[in-house]
């Protein structure tokens, strides 16, 4: 038996514990690994694949990024690309491959699925948007780089009495915001899920003041909607998924402006962007992805394909990749009430 692994769309820290995780349990069941290149790219024209031993995938458990290398490369914009991923997978004699990666690399691997491809996916993304899973590789560590942001700008917006707009990633759905918010002490949260003014949050830093808060803390996803305030920012340009660039939004530096220019308060725009990517897993990142990574190949050797791991509670259980992938998961309302409460 020979399976491969590939990561795929954006880096987090984790992919390489799940690597690390495939490898060594593929090794007891005897199977040989292939560690395929940049995501999807890795199957495409001549292949571009390198053999995984124990040796290759040694001390790889605390370093972020993942030594496999990404890309956000989607061969079902063409069907000669998905001919292409298929013959190289018959060429590199790969039994079953196991794709680490959000929706859209779990998208083509359940299409690769539907083509009787032996696929086992894994769920990863630092948005935690997956259906059919509590967690995803990635999350837990971006919340934790965004919580040691936020310490550190309350200080900085106490010193010079300013309102600190944080602007977090999140899409389409503000799990990074509300949970790196919560946990942050932020005085104002906005997510894709729950459009506001900039009337209702002036309003609100205001009574702030008038109680003798003299700073404020306010994390806004990247996707948040103001209902209010209209983007100029041209946004026609779009990846290999059709998803259009929203750090060109500026969503945070409008929101800073508009803030200064309606209440006088003196505000300032901070943008974490990748710094969310980056770093050594968290505690907790690493042993999901460790779990999950030896799932997927114990899914593999029971013949589970179409399936992915997914932490459900404490539990690691199968679920289709159809599931997981239909459609996304957003903020249940009950957390972003709690958070609320703290505004």
């Amino acid at each position: 038996m020979q399976i491969a692994v590939l990561t795929g769309g954006g880096d987090c820290p984790g992919l390489n514990a799940a690597i690390r995780a495939v490898v060594r349990r593929a090794l007891d069941y005897n199977y040989e690994v292939l560690g395929v290149h940049k995501g999807w790219a890795g199957l495409l024209n001549e292949g571009d694949a390198e053999a995984l031993t124990a040796k290759t995938i040694s001390g790889i458990l605390p370093v972020g990024g993942t030594m496999l290398s990404t890309s956000r490369t989607n061969p079902m914009r063409d069907e000669r690309h998905m001919h292409s991923v298929m013959r190289n997978i018959e060429k590199l004699g790969i039994d079953a491959l196991v794709a680490i990666g959000g929706d859209d690399t779990l998208s083509v691997a359940y299409s690769l699925h539907q083509r009787g491809v032996h696929v086992v996916g894994v769920p990863k993304t630092m948005d935690n948007d997956i259906s059919e899973t509590d967690y995803c590789i990635g999350f837990d560590s971006a919340v934790t780089t965004v919580v040691d942001a936020l310490d550190k700008l309350h200080t900085t917006a106490s010193a010079h009495h300013r309102v600190m707009v944080v602007e977090v990633m999140g899409r389409d759905a503000g799990w990074v915001a509300t949970f790196g918010g919560l946990a942050g002490g932020a005085d104002y949260i906005l997510i894709p899920e729950q459009p506001a003014s900039i009337d209702s949050i002036c309003q609100h830093l205001a009574n702030r003041r008038a109680l003798g808060k003299s700073f404020s803390i306010i994390v806004v996803a990247e996707g948040a909607i103001l209902t209010d305030v209209e983007a100029p920012v041209d946004l026609r340009e779009k990846d290999a998924f059709g998803h259009v660039r929203l750090d060109r939004r500026a969503i945070g530096e409008i929101a800073a402006r508009e803030i200064e220019r309606r209440t006088g308060f003196e505000a300032r725009a901070t943008v974490l962007g990748h710094l969310q990517r980056g770093g050594s897993p968290s505690v907790f990142d690493r042993v999901l992805a460790t779990r999950l990574g030896v799932a997927a190949v114990d899914y593999v050797r029971d013949g589970k394909f179409g399936h992915m791991p997914a932490l459900k509670g404490n539990r690691v259980v199968p679920v289709l990749l159809k599931d997981a992938i239909a459609q996304t998961r957003t903020v249940d309302g009950d957390l972003y009430e709690l958070a609320k409460v703290f505004f």
